[in-house]
């Protein structure tokens, strides 16, 4: 192992060369600094050029920061990436053709990485089947001259599969927090955990030189062996930022990090607004004892929702990311947690998501069409991605997707427990057809999967027939708020309720009560012991 300057580490980059990058969202794990310095010798020497940048999820500060520092002309051929939401310059490239742009799901790349390691044939899953993703359909191309194909189908035992295929990588960089004098990387101070690890791994198996940023250096021998979390034989070099900051907007926060927990009145409470409407009826379909998801957007709020109406202890939340327990952060710093009971490598946690893990996904939306198909990638002149989001919805038992009815300069009031619209949102989201099929509805159903829509007006839910209205908000008028504002008319519950009327009001709700008087969602062994001895349960669904 050798300590090299960032601007060294940029040296080790050549035209042409696969990039494979860490991190998540907001600077969680991304070694700036070096991408800071790779940028500045594009900039003074016209090199490296024309690279693939590969990283599992998007990375920035949705301005000049993270993956948007490869932006400028030249510097970039090609985009391997969950999604493009965190760095707006790459979606001008895209949106111009100007480079390959693929997205493929968040746990996909996270695992290919681990197959990639141990030289085994890419990656073999079923996630992504009947959605864009599917060489069926686009396969996850969002550009014209992204030509190549990524992923095939495959036929094993007369089931469908794909396959997605390993990709070459020449440089990886990746991030800790403290290097010893023999590249033993510890995390103990980082928001996330990543695939740090699958990625060394992979990067060592294909000859790439494998370099970390830390924000310290510290003597041979001294590291607790089991805070290692990328062993020194995998690492060829360090970088040492010492003002490296564990998120873009946090220096260091002792609770993301898990070295704290932090009192639940300590953490942030939601404004009453459109958005706490949404994800106070989004919790409102949890059970005691159910493993959520909490994706990104407006469900980040069903962890304040929780914490405030007191009964996050009654659930387990966790998000792709890798933690289980506590609250998932909403806002800039989302990706991260807090008052969590266990943190695992995001592979992992994809492992336990694709293998259908979660009782409920709480997710978002951008537009949805009668059939229950949902979009979130692509939507007009807009390109987010994917995340992790086709993993989550296509193996969770049951998804709750949440999102304002419309989008974009939405304007709502709240009298005497009564709903008005002040302004309509410019965007429409209930459409004829989606752009992009994220998740299939029609495929969810034929699994028996559930679907429920939460709006701040609206709750429908996917039948055999598709969209069907089951509630709405006091003081909305179905004609005038609903279907004049639905590029489809939508079924209508025979039994349409009434959306609850504590939703509508400022104070906390008693979600608590309502939720520990409902039977548990825990799942049980198909064995389990009790007094009169082993017996033997149904096998679970």
């Amino acid at each position: 192992m050798q300590v090299i300057s960032a601007a060294e580490a940029a040296s080790l980059i050549e035209s042409g060369d696969s990039v494979l990058v860490s991190g998540s969202g907001g600077g969680h794990c991304v070694p700036e600094a070096i991408l800071e310095a790779v940028e500045a010798r594009f900039l003074e020497a016209g090199t490296p050029r024309d690279l693939c940048l590969i990283h599992a999820v998007g990375i920035g500060d949705r301005k000049l920061k993270g993956a948007a520092r490869f932006r400028h002309p030249g510097m970039l051929k090609r985009s391997i990436t969950g999604a493009l939401v965190d760095s707006p310059p790459l979606i001008e490239l895209v949106q111009k053709d100007l480079i390959e742009s693929y997205t493929l799901p968040q746990g996909v790349i996270a695992q290919l990485a681990r197959e990639m390691a141990a030289g085994r044939p890419g990656l073999v899953t079923k996630t992504g089947l009947h959605t864009f993703v599917d060489p069926r359909q686009l396969g996850a191309r969002q550009s014209p001259s992204a030509r190549e194909d990524l992923v095939e189908l495959l036929e094993v035992d007369g089931e469908e599969w794909l396959r997605f295929k390993p990709f070459p990588i020449d440089v990886v960089l990746l991030r800790g927090t403290t290097a010893d004098e023999d590249g033993n990387i510890s995390m103990e101070q980082e928001a996330i955990p990543g695939e740090m690890l699958s990625s060394a791994q992979a990067g060592r198996r294909l000859g790439a030189a494998v370099v970390v940023q830390v924000k310290r250096l510290a003597k041979r021998g001294t590291l607790p062996q089991r805070s290692v979390k990328i062993p020194g034989v995998l690492v060829d070099y360090v970088v040492v930022d010492e003002n490296q900051r564990q998120t873009y907007w946090s220096d260091y926060n002792p609770s993301y990090s898990g070295e704290m927990r932090i009192p639940l009145e300590g953490m942030r409470k939601l404004p009453f607004t459109e958005r706490k409407i949404v994800a106070r009826r989004a919790a409102m379909e949890i059970q005691p004892g159910a493993i959520c998801n909490l994706g990104s957007g407006i469900s980040t709020g069903v962890s304040a929702v929780a914490a405030e109406e007191g009964f996050l202890g009654e659930i387990v939340l966790s998000n792709e990311q890798g933690f289980i327990g506590g609250a998932p952060l909403t806002g800039p710093d989302s990706g991260a947690a807090q008052n969590y009971d266990a943190m695992v490598d995001q592979p992992y946690q994809f492992d336990f998501y694709d293998g259908g893990g979660l009782d409920i996904a709480f997710l978002s939306f951008a537009e949805v069409d009668s059939a229950g198909h949902v979009n979130v990638s692509r939507f007009g002149n807009t390109i987010v991605g994917i995340g992790g989001f086709v993993n989550i919805s296509q193996n969770a038992r049951k998804v709750v997707f949440s999102g304002t009815f419309t989008a974009g300069g939405l304007q709502i009031a709240v009298t005497d427990g009564q709903l008005r619209i002040l302004q309509e949102g410019r965007s429409r989201k209930f459409v004829k057809a989606v752009e992009q099929i994220c998740y299939n509805g029609s495929f969810a159903r034929q699994q028996g999967r559930q679907a429920v829509f939460v709006t701040e007006r609206a709750v429908f839910r996917v039948g055999a027939a598709g969209l069907e209205l089951c509630e709405i908000a006091p003081g909305i008028d179905f004609e005038r708020d609903i279907a004049a504002h639905m590029d489809f008319r939508p079924m209508v519950a025979a039994d349409l309720k009434t959306m609850d009327a504590r939703l509508f009001l400022s104070e906390p709700m008693g979600l608590k009560h309502d939720i520990n008087a409902r039977g548990s969602q825990a799942r049980r062994p198909r064995r389990q012991l009790a007094r009169s001895g082993l017996k033997r349960i149904a096998e679970p669904a």
